[in-house]
Parts: structure tokens; C-alpha cells; sequence
């Protein structure tokens, strides 16, 4: 199925509003969504709303507001109310932005949440508003430290954001060898996945989703990566998160803002984050065909070519759902 970008807009809007989000909170979700679409992260996009709808719909105890539990001039820190993700981060990202602005840094943290999407997304914003930003995020026991095959980490991401003059410099990555949207589209669809990115439960090397959803998935970097996603579960778990809690819930969200002029002058260094972005750019290939490139100008590049076509393909499976969904079905 081929959507118009305002049709699958409008797709994942009812679709929220089916279940009960006001229009604005839709409007926050959907925008999100349709940007992984259009930043080629389709599993994070029109099926990722159709996982919203299955969480909602299996948790029995309501949503609570958003509400902020302890904050300084520098600080909050936010119990999520059970709420999704991409709301409790948006909401982050507002306050911390707020603080930064008055005092030059912030440090804002939720639990209490699920589901908070591409961490770049909220990084696009901090860097455009000229500051430096680093989020991290935990959650429930689904990735195996290196050496093992049991789950003791989240997919735990972590994203550094850099202003610069021209595309800021965003490095977004999940510290798992697979990302857990990867893996429940694969098992939506009757997909296999790739070998080495998972275990079953008896600890044996699996492709099939559901056997790796109920097991574990490989940490990415070997020994590196899972020192790194340690460093993540422990940021998340500043927030009050459990350091196991429960899968899709009690996710721990971490961010830091630094304005650079704290430190030097801002223009300044926003000019040589630029030049150095550049500069890296101009290193020799490996593969002349495959030039270097710079964290996140291929998501800018992607996201263009995209707006261009005015384009999003969704399997007719997933389009169906999430017609049933917004008809109230």
C-alpha cells in the first residue's frame, strides 16, 4: 500500500485519537512516526503505531498526567504516568529546553514511560536551538551482556547531539545488535532475522522473532558495547526506573543540555563543529563510490528524498490494522 505522507499523518491520528489521546498528544506521536518514515526507519513508523494500540489495549490500569516529582532551576525530574514515550520525551525535551535557555544547562529525567522513539528526533530540535545535548534511555531485561544470553539490558539507546553551522551532528545508536522494532515487525510479518542478533530462551543462537522476544538479543560491539550499554542502564536508572522492570514499562529517559557559550564563544565553535564535519568528510575512501560521511546528513538526505516523492509504503497487513484501529474495530 502507498500512502500520501498527509494520509499516513492522518492514518496514525485516529489511530491515537482511537484510543483515546486528545488531538494534540496524536498530533506530537504522529509527527514523530511519519518522521521515521521519512528518515528510512519504517519499523519505527506506521507499525510502531499499531504497537502503541497493542500496549494500550493490554495494559489495565489508565494513564496518569505527566507530572514532575522533584526540580531545581537545573533540573526535573518527571514520573511518566505510564504514559508513551514520545509524549514524556517531548515533554523533556520543552522543560529541559526551557531550563537551558535561563541557566546555560539542564538535566531532565522521566520514568514511568515506554517507547520513546529516535532519540535524534528530540536532538534535531536541541541542536537547532543551539545547544549540546546527550539522551540515554533503559528499560526491561532484553539484551545479553557480551559473554552471556540472558537479558540484562534494554536495547538502551544513547544520542549525542553537536549545533554547527550547517546539518548539526547527530549520533544516534541502540547499544543491542538489533532494535526491538526490528524484531517485532519481523515477527509480524512471518520474517526470519539475520543470523547472531538473538538467543531463544535456552540460551541457543535463534532468527525466529518470537523465540528471540521471549529470549534475548545480542549486544552490539562485543565487550565495548556492552560496557556502553551498562553506562546507558545506569543513566536511565537516575531517572527511579527499575534496573529491571518489566518489558514496556518503567523505561528510564535520561538528557543533559550544555549551551556551548558556557564554555566558549558559541558561534565560534558552532562554525568549527561545521569545519570539522567537513573535514571528515574530505578523508580519503575506502571504496571511492562510498565517500565518508558525517552522522545524520543521511537521515536529511533520506528525509528530503522522501518529502520529494510524497511517498510511505506500508505492507497491506499493517494498513489494514491500522484501518480497523481508527474505525474503532
Amino acid at each position: 500500500m502507498i500512502l500520501s505522507i498527509d494520509d499516513a499523518r492522518a492514518l496514525i491520528h485516529s489511530c491515537m485519537v482511537a484510543i483515546g489521546h486528545p488531538a494534540a498528544e496524536a498530533d506530537i506521536i504522529s509527527d514523530h512516526l511519519i518522521d521515521c518514515e521519512l528518515r528510512g526507519l519504517s519499523f519505527g513508523g506506521l507499525p510502531r503505531a499499531l504497537s502503541v494500540v497493542e500496549r494500550i489495549h493490554a495494559t489495565p490500569t489508565p494513564r496518569k498526567p505527566i507530572e514532575i516529582v522533584k526540580e531545581s532551576p537545573v533540573s526535573a525530574a518527571l514520573d511518566g504516568g505510564d504514559q508513551v514515550g514520545y509524549l514524556v520525551a517531548h515533554r523533556a525535551t520543552e522543560i529541559a529546553l526551557k531550563k537551558a535557555r535561563a541557566t546555560g544547562i539542564a538535566v531532565v529525567t522521566a520514568n514511568q514511560t515506554w517507547y520513546t522513539g529516535m532519540f535524534s528526533y528530540y536532538l534535531e530540535k536541541i541542536t537547532a536551538a543551539g545547544f549540546m545535548g546527550l539522551v540515554a534511555g533503559s528499560g526491561g531485561r532484553r539484551v545479553a551482556p557480551h559473554g552471556g544470553s540472558e537479558g540484562r539490558f534494554s536495547t538502551n539507546p544513547i544520542a549525542f547531539g553537536f549545533p554547527s553551522e550547517g546539518t548539526p551532528i547527530i549520533w544516534d545508536i541502540g547499544t543491542s545488535a538489533i532494535m526491538l522494532g526490528e524484531v517485532v515487525l519481523a515477527e509480524r510479518m512471518g520474517e526470519l532475522l539475520p543470523e547472531g542478533l538473538a538467543f531463544a530462551p535456552d540460551g541457543n543462537p535463534t532468527r525466529d522473532p518470537t523465540a528471540a522476544l521471549a529470549g534475548a538479543f545480542a549486544v552490539w560491539g562485543g565487550h565495548k558495547g556492552s560496557g556502553l550499554a551498562l553506562v546507558v542502564q545506569l543513566l536511565g536508572m537516575m531517572s527511579g526506573a527499575s534496573a529491571a522492570p518489566p518489558k514496556l514499562r518503567d523505561c528510564g529517559f535520561f538528557m543533559l543540555l550544555v549551551d556551548p557559550k558556557l564554555l566558549t564563544d558559541a558561534d565560534d565553535y558552532a562554525q568549527r563543529v561545521c569545519a570539522f564535519a567537513n573535514d571528515l568528510r574530505s578523508t580519503r575512501p575506502l571504496d571511492p563510490t562510498r565517500p565518508v560521511r558525517v552522522p545524520f546528513e543521511r537521515s536529511v538526505a533520506e528525509r528530503e528524498k522522501r518529502r520529494a516523492r510524497n511517498k510511505i509504503e506500508v505492507t497491506d497487513q499493517i494498513y489494514e490494522a491500522l484501518k480497523a484501529v481508527a474505525a474503532g474495530a
